[in-house]
């Protein structure tokens, strides 16, 4: 990607909404680091507009764009060819434009377990991890983690048909067993619990609530809610009180983002840049009037 001085390069997210979205920030914030001539908008895109917005990216000046709720898997149909874990998650976050043509990469997973061994000090290999929930979110997390050689993966989610579906298919690259359940049940057998739902998101109906009860997990286990407003949910709080290990999920929001960033411009991406504009942009969304609050934020991206 060139430097400075030649015509801008165009980026973005699309989802629906997208106001909510920290990518701009941080985004921004990294192509300003850089040196390179980029910008990053927030492309809100109905379903019906969805084909039209994402042809629109095989055009010269397109780097490509971000994908949230709800297009993830609706956006696959309009690409010319899927790359990394996507084709096996079955959901597209990043759309990369290399000459004209369209590529479709997941990096929530690989963010994910990127957020744990540099943030958390987690190496999932061998350990046993609790995922609570199925949708698109656990999914990634699921497939990454499953090819990080976690040693059990459990699938916590109230449609059993749903968990099952995901166990099957993150089978054929698990190297230890898969588990399904309607209910968490005994937190005492993991070394790790994932939260993947919107429980305890801010503007999402459940903030005071937690997806999961800690009183019997054991001394050592990693709690990690993917959501990222609040910083602190309510899972994290009581994982905090009981003195185990946390992982908010900022760190998986950025360094998804950062291998976004990377494959677009071929650059390292700047981490600790991309830290510092998302946080400076929590606090100032927190110091605001409730009535000025964004919408509900997702937990990515």
């Amino acid at each position: 990607m060139t430097q400075r001085g030649t015509a801008p390069h165009r980026a973005g997210i699309i989802g629906h909404p997208v106001a909510h979205s920290l990518s701009p920030v941080f985004q921004s914030a990294a192509f300003a680091a850089c040196g390179l001539d980029a910008t990053y908008e927030r492309w809100d895109t109905s379903s019906e507009a969805l084909r039209g917005r994402v042809v629109s990216l095989s055009a010269a000046g397109y780097l490509g764009a971000n994908v949230t709720i709800p297009h993830k898997e609706a956006v696959i149909p309009f690409l010319d060819e899927l790359g990394g874990q996507s084709a096996r998650v079955g959901a597209v976050n990043t759309i990369v434009n290399r000459g004209g043509r369209l590529y479709g990469f997941n990096t929530d997973g690989p963010g994910f377990v990127a957020a744990l061994k540099n943030e958390a000090r987690f190496d999932p290999a061998g350990r046993s991890i609790l995922i609570l929930g199925a949708g698109g979110a656990a999914r990634g997390i699921a497939v990454a983690l499953a090819e990080a050689q976690a040693g059990r993966i459990t699938i916590a989610n109230r449609s059993v048909a749903r968990a099952e579906r995901l166990a099957g298919d993150i089978a054929g690259v698990a190297s230890g067993s898969i588990d399904v359940t309607p209910a968490p049940g005994a937190v005492e057998a993991y070394d790790c619990i994932v939260n993947c739902t919107s429980i305890g998101m801010d503007g999402g109906g459940s903030e005071g609530e937690s997806p999961v009860e800690l009183d019997a997990a054991r001394p050592g286990t990693l709690v990690v809610d993917i959501v990222y407003a609040p910083e602190e949910t309510p899972l994290l709080r009581d994982a905090r009180a009981r003195g185990l290990a946390v992982l908010g999920g900022l760190p998986m929001l950025i360094y998804q983002g950062g291998l976004a960033f990377e494959l677009w411009t071929g650059v390292a991406a700047p981490i600790d840049v991309m830290f510092d504009a998302a946080r400076k942009a929590l606090t100032e969304r927190a110091a605001k009037p409730a009535s000025h609050a964004p919408a509900a934020p997702q937990a990515m991206p």
